[in-house]
């Protein structure tokens, strides 16, 4: 649904036009009023005499919906932009306006960047002129000013003359590569590499170091004195244009002196321990070494054995002590003096033949016969001296599962869960097992009463009266089931409902009316009032009916989309509105009809009261054209009821108030704050739309009913 703006938005937007144009200080879309930006290419003065002698002029007055005026097409090359909004072209309200071309929307000249902000108490008196350089094709302009968004055109460019010479220089980049070190200095030598490129094509390329001469590029530029440089660097293109010339700065450092010293190795012994500190049954040996330039290669010796290269860590498995020596080298081929460790290697303890411990922790709810309510969590423990591998369980006699959380059962009844586990030594413990009994969780109980709806049906009069009998239909809705509806009529006792009431009585009715669930809960008694008169002479004049058309206008034609509504009016009251298009034959009318196909139209339509009287068919013709309608398209309810339910006379039905498919809420359709002969005329009203809506699917039965009641209980009308 489109979003449309209520009166106090209205009334704050009309504040903010009147900040704007009392306040010259103000900045609009990124501008100060009463100045002008635009960016285009240089011109040389014979393209400027050109402009001069093509002038483009846009004027503006009061409306914020369009330009005053505004030209349609022009002719490629320079040109003057000329932008007015002054007491001369009917700016009486002091407005600010911009004039800003599109450079974003496909399908568009993007090529020239202008923004014009105006009003007439700026320093220019709202008249400002701005030279630009025109592409062939087509430009969009608008109004950037915020609530000015219909301010909105497109004007074509044709060509003519010549296109304007290249005048942009190339673009030119540099890269600085090599070796680096902490500091980020290039250690030994810098490589500068250039890059240009232009759309008529790159002739030269140049380079200065140091402030010396400017010299062609040809190949990156290698720089190898040490210090701080800065090379500047530019590029001429075919055209001649050179770009303004760049620089890029960095730091050349001394070489590194000779690697002399040896890497740096270190040894760590790892295994399980005994209590005397010996590595039982492995002692495993990691070497690591360290060296600024690089590690080549790292050795060791076990025993006195020979020298071997290391690949990964070294296992040990003979019983005794073990001296292993070791050393590095590196890239520069300094050699480290040979260190050692020295360990000893135990024998290991007698294999492990002891499962694991395990135990059961129950916990949750119990009611008086220890039985856990809902849940029943079942936590296992194990320990084992040489480490648990694994925990399982089974529950109920099926597969044994992995434990890795508690075991929550929810499933009501006697539960059985075996579990057992396995040490590291692949010894696994006799499966014990814990019984627990689960017990239906008891719902909260129900205090909620039924909810109620009410409609009304029978042949109404021009009054809402119904003539000659009313029938009313109550339905009731709970979570736990209705156990009964009840109703009083006119003050009288409670009756038992079972099937729809049908009030003859001629006068006015009162009908109380509630509902009972299965837990007891009692609804609020709620009433309805009705009238019931005597059927009148017989009615032989048809309704009144007539069409309008909706959308937006290119001249007389539509644009994209036509809308028509209809409406009829009868004293005895509209039973049908039906509608002929194109004459594709007559289809009832539920709601606004949307026509969408490119070409002329004709709309028959009629409508028959509740006597049976139809009126002759009258018609209306339009025409339709292709194209999307523009910002602020007009549609069927322009002033929306934006609440986010269905409210009536103060009542909430809860009902969501959705947009009915053309502009219009259900709110609208509703229209709560119309005028009406009585407050039956209005429930006839609420009726026929809902009735409608329910017909369309927009809202369920339910939903009706209560919009109905609502209705009921209000006083609109009275």
């Amino acid at each position: 649904m489109s979003h449309r703006t209520s009166p106090a938005r209205r009334r704050r937007g009309a504040a903010v036009r009147l900040a704007i144009s009392s306040v010259a200080a103000i900045t609009a879309v990124g501008l100060v009023p009463g100045t002008a930006s635009a960016e285009v290419a240089p011109q040389t003065q014979e393209a400027a005499q050109t402009a001069a002698e093509q002038v483009l002029t846009w004027t503006a007055g009061d409306s914020m919906t369009e330009y005053t005026s505004a030209p349609t097409e022009a002719t490629a090359g320079p040109a003057t932009i000329v932008f007015e909004t002054s007491l001369a072209t009917g700016n009486t309200f002091g407005m600010a306006h911009t004039l800003t071309f599109d450079t974003s929307t496909p399908g568009y000249n993007h090529d020239v960047d202008l923004n014009i902000v105006a009003s007439p108490f700026d320093a220019n008196g709202g008249r400002h002129e701005v030279e630009v350089t025109l592409s062939p094709g087509t430009y969009r302009y608008f109004c950037a000013i915020p609530g000015h968004g219909m301010m909105v055109g497109e004007f074509t460019v044709t060509g003519g003359g010549t296109e304007p010479g290249d005048t942009t220089a190339p673009e030119v980049s540099a890269q600085v590569t090599g070796e680096q070190d902490a500091d980020g200095n290039y250690v030994g030598t810098a490589s500068v590499t250039l890059d240009a490129t232009d759309d008529s094509g790159v002739e030269s390329v140049e380079y200065s170091l140091d402030g010396g001469a400017w010299t062609p590029y040809t190949q990156p530029v290698a720089v190898t004195a040490p210090g701080a440089h800065t090379l500047r660097y530019r590029a001429t293109d075919t055209a001649g244009n050179t770009s303004e010339a760049a620089s890029v700065t960095f730091t050349v450092a001394e070489p590194a002196p000779a690697d002399t010293t040896a890497p740096e190795v270190s040894a760590h012994v790892a295994g399980e321990q005994d209590a005397d500190g010996n590595y039982v049954g492995a002692a495993t040996i990691a070497l690591e070494a360290t060296d600024a330039s690089g590690v080549e290669s790292v050795e060791y010796s076990l025993d006195g054995g020979a020298w071997t290269l290391y690949t990964e860590p070294v296992a040990i498995t003979s019983p005794g002590a073990h001296t292993l020596r070791y050393r590095a080298t590196d890239t520069a081929g300094n050699t480290s003096e040979a260190a050692s460790v020295t360990f000893t290697v135990a024998e290991p303890a007698p294999a492990d033949t002891t499962a694991p411990e395990v135990s059961a922790h129950v916990a949750g709810e119990q009611d008086a016969d220890g039985n856990y309510v809902g849940t029943v969590t079942v936590a296992l423990h194990a320990t084992d001296d040489s480490g648990v591998e694994t925990v399982e369980y089974s529950l109920d006699g099926g597969a044994w599962t992995p434990y890795t959380d508690p075991v929550a059962i929810t499933s009501p009844g006697a539960h059985t869960l075996r579990y057992r586990a396995t040490d590291t030594a692949g010894n696994t413990s006799e499966a014990a097992e814990v019984t627990v009994t689960v017990a239906a969780e008891q719902p909260e109980p129900d205090t909620t009463a039924p909810e109620v709806t009410v409609s009304l049906g029978g042949d109404r009069d021009g009054d809402g009266s119904f003539v000659g009998a009313a029938t009313l239909t109550l339905a009731a809705t709970d979570d736990s089931g209705v156990a009964s509806i009840e109703y009083a009529l006119d003050r009288g006792g409670w009756t038992a409902y079972t099937e729809p009431i049908r009030i003859t009585a001629l006068g006015n009715h009162t009908v109380q009316y509630r509902a009972t669930d299965t837990a007891g809960n009692t609804s609020a008694v709620a009433s309805v009032t009705l009238t019931v008169v005597a059927p009148q002479p017989d009615d032989t004049t048809a309704p009144e009916v007539s069409a309008t058309v909706k959308g937006q206008k290119d001249g007389e034609a539509y644009v994209g989309t036509a809308t028509v509504v209809l409406d009829a009016t009868d004293a005895s009251g509209v039973a049908s509105i039906e509608y002929d298009l194109d004459g594709a034959g007559w289809a009832a009318y539920t709601g606004p009809v949307a026509v969408t196909e490119p070409g002329a139209h004709t709309l028959r339509y009629r409508a028959t009261d509740t006597a049976g009287n139809t009126s002759a068919p009258a018609s209306i013709a339009f025409e339709v054209v292709d194209g999307e309608p523009g910002p602020g398209e007009p549609d069927a309810c322009p002033d929306s009821d934006g609440l986010e339910t269905v409210v009536i006379g103060g009542h909430d039905t809860t009902v969501a108030n959705v947009d009915t498919g053309d502009g219009c809420t259900i709110g609208d359709l509703i229209a709560a704050d119309g005028e009406y002969r009585n407050h039956g005329k209005f429930v006839s009203h609420v009726a026929k739309v809902t009735g409608d809506l329910l017909e369309r699917e927009i809202i369920s039965a339910v939903e009706k009913g209560r919009i109905q009641s609502a209705a009921a209980r209000s006083d609109i009308g009275k």
